[in-house]
């Protein structure tokens, strides 16, 4: 690549699906397998080639952003990193227009909630190919799918199909060899006010891009994860335990705690006369005494006494006791009995 590569993650949305946890944050900072769901969105990046030239472009929402910022400069501090902001949700492709300044060159995109196992490294030999990243499903309806020709490249991209027999789902992550031809494309989809319900739709702009003759091919992913939803979430967390993220035979604790693998707890959290897990993720400087978790999410600062959960998510800095059964709290909330 003659020019820096972009990768770019819009995360404006507004994360409505995970309340209670992100009325106070946004929705990548949501904690999942011992990081935030944002950690694993950019570390899913590292093979693409040159990573320690990467330009990073996020762009933000217009309320929260700062968690962002001060997220990636203590955790990322030496990546180069542009930030834009989306101050009305208008859509996908708004977005990208809003960040525009920082479009050029080579450009790899995927959004906030998406997370996928991939190798990038063939990008290296990439020149004039864009790409879009697929996974073959049962029921293509509930997803956008791209309608490819016999060679495998694309001809056009379909929101929720009515016909199953194309199952190829677009999963949200695109290259484009020129970042600028997007932007082209997006300007021409706002001139033409090609939208649905006022927003304007990512697949519409690389529609106009194939329609002028882009050049796309599909690369297809085993692995598709999502974490927009809580039943998402917990599936995502039980897919990252079994799948090298849990921390089980590292874990130092008191000799009447139970830990039942697979589960990821911060050395920093407190965990005494307790039964963890399958399936639980514990935050950092997180307190657990006498309780029972399984299946269950719990982010940092939180402290759980007394209590039996399970498929429960729960924010930072809650305060939990004498509880039994599935529980969804957000930041800074209390459960006493």
């Amino acid at each position: 690549m003659k020019q820096p590569l972009k990768i770019v993650i819009p995360m404006a949305g507004f994360g409505t699906r995970l309340r209670p946890l992100t009325w106070s944050k946004p929705k990548p900072l949501v904690s999942l397998a011992g990081k935030t769901v944002f950690d694993h969105v950019l570390n899913m990046f590292r093979t693409v080639p040159n990573f320690e030239d990467v330009e990073f472009v996020f762009i933000l929402g217009p309320t929260m952003g700062d968690q962002i910022k001060e997220h990636v400069a203590n955790n990322y501090p030496d990546w180069h990193v542009d930030y834009a902001v989306q101050p009305e949700m208008k859509g996908q492709s708004d977005a990208f227009w809003q960040a525009r300044e920082f479009l050029h060159g080579p450009m790899l995109m995927a959004f906030s909630d998406t997370l996928i196992e991939n190798d990038f490294s063939f990008l290296e030999t990439v020149e004039n190919q864009a790409h879009a990243w697929v996974k073959p499903v049962d029921d293509p309806r509930r997803f956008g799918v791209a309608d490819v020709d016999q060679e495998g490249s694309v001809k056009r991209l379909i929101e929720k199909p009515e016909d199953v027999s194309n199952n190829l789902a677009v999963v949200g992550c695109y290259y484009f060899p020129e970042a600028e031809d997007l932007i082209t494309a997006i300007k021409e989809q706002i001139d033409r006010d090609i939208a649905l319900k006022q927003e304007y739709y990512l697949a519409d702009a690389i529609n106009i891009m194939l329609e002028a003759g882009l050049d796309m091919q599909v690369q297809k992913v085993d692995v598709w994860l999502d974490a927009g939803t809580p039943e998402a979430l917990f599936k995502t967390n039980r897919y990252l335990l079994d799948h090298g993220r849990s921390n089980s035979d590292e874990l130092e604790l008191d000799e009447q705690t139970v830990i039942i693998p697979p589960v990821n707890i911060d050395p920093s959290a407190q965990v005494t006369k307790s039964i963890i897990g399958p399936y639980v993720s514990i935050g950092k400087n997180a307190v657990i005494e006498a309780s029972i978790i399984k299946e269950s999410i719990i982010g940092p600062e939180t402290q759980i006494i007394d209590s039996l959960l399970e498929i429960s998510l729960i924010g930072q800095a809650v305060n939990i006791k004498g509880q039994t059964g599935m529980l969804n709290l957000g930041d800074e909330s209390w459960a006493i009995r």
